[in-house]
């Protein structure tokens, strides 16, 4: 992600639903998405799942029903999740979740495909 800009958009709402474990986030270009919490767990951007550097990426599994207990304010640029696994070190800043967004089913796709490749059975 470049970073944020003057045209980056920003969030106008974020609601976390937790029944359908889903967070809902609309911006201010009338963008809405919604975003799985197992999604959001399995490509948070802390070096924990991305690494430090290309190929060194840790493929995230038994996320099926990991919810998010907590989410603060980072600056007036992200917001840091916790999720009932434990995990919180990961700072989702308004571009990266853009992007997720508009990404979501290639991402969606290729995190399934990575689970197939290494045999683990996801739990529906």
């Amino acid at each position: 992600m470049a970073g944020l800009t003057k045209d980056t958009p920003i969030p106008t709402s974020i609601t976390l639903h937790q029944t359908s474990a889903v967070m809902e986030i609309s911006f201010n270009d009338g963008a809405t998405f919604r975003l799985p919490y197992e999604f959001l767990r399995v490509y948070s951007p802390s070096a924990e799942v991305r690494g430090h550097g290309p190929g060194q990426e840790v493929l995230q599994t038994g996320k099926e029903t990991v919810t998010i207990i907590n989410i603060e304010p980072v600056g007036n640029y992200a917001v840091q999740p916790s999720f009932s696994d434990g995990h919180d070190s990961g700072i989702y800043s308004w571009d990266y979740l853009y992007n997720l967004g508009q990404h979501q089913g290639a991402l969606w796709a290729e995190y399934l495909q990575r689970l197939a490749d290494a045999g683990y059975n996801r739990q529906a």
